[in-house]
């Protein structure tokens, strides 16, 4: 079974969920902080949830917001309103599906397919409606599906119970996502963009968790199974 993280690795988010991070610390702060930053700050560890990361930039440049405010303001940003067949205006609808024609429907014909994302499982479904209504995700393990959010390994553990003896292998674009396979003992697959900010500390992180490959992106990944 491949389980897939769904930001940076099935979905490119530098103009969505990036991009609302940069907005909501502006808003607080009037500040404006780049892109880069933010990948400095997703290195360190610990920021799966973009809610805490903007609260904690928000701090760190001398601000203090109740969370709660965070992730209102962060999802009006993020939304926008939505249309009664599910089309956010907000910056959700910059998100671009990254695997290729057919890439996906040709793993579903060789593996189980699932999704381990630190995003709720119900925008992850509005993400899926749009782009992939044709494959099957099971489970789909979001961020209110666990009591321990990534780096933690519950949600790999999770979906191993859920598929007892088959072996999983995770793809994903983080350091969290790393120590979390690292910590339910399933091999990882690094992906690290060309362009990603901070990507030889990336690929330094992704092999002190022993990552068995890193790729540009998920288009490369039937290479490493076929090597495997």
């Amino acid at each position: 079974m491949i389980v897939f993280d769904m930001d940076g690795v099935l979905v490119e988010v530098s103009e969505s969920y990036r991009e609302t991070i940069c907005q909501t610390v502006k808003l607080f702060t009037g500040q404006t902080i780049t892109r880069e930053l933010v990948q400095e700050y997703k290195n360190r560890s610990g920021f799966n949830n973009d809610w805490l990361l903007s609260q904690t930039i928000t701090r760190d440049l001398g601000l203090e917001v109740d969370y709660q405010t965070v992730v209102d303001r962060f999802n009006e940003l993020f939304f926008g309103t939505v249309s009664e067949d599910g089309i956010p205006s907000g910056l959700m609808a910059r998100e671009r599906w990254i695997p290729h024609d057919g890439l996906m429907e040709s793993l579903q014909a060789k593996y189980s397919l699932a999704i381990f994302t630190g995003r709720l499982r119900e925008e992850a479904e509005m993400t899926l409606r749009r782009f992939a209504r044709g494959l099957r995700f099971s489970p789909l393990v979001g961020a209110a599906d666990v009591e321990n959010g990534k780096p933690h390994p519950e949600g790999l553990e999770k979906i191993r119970a859920a598929h007892p003896g088959v072996e999983l292998w995770y793809v994903g674009d983080t350091v969290d996502d790393a120590r979390s396979a690292a910590g339910a003992g399933v091999p990882f697959v690094g992906i690290a963009a060309p362009n990603v900010a901070f990507r030889p500390q990336l690929l330094e992180l992704f092999e002190e968790q022993s990552a068995v490959a890193v790729i540009e992106d998920i288009n490369q990944l039937p290479e490493v199974l076929n090597n495997r």
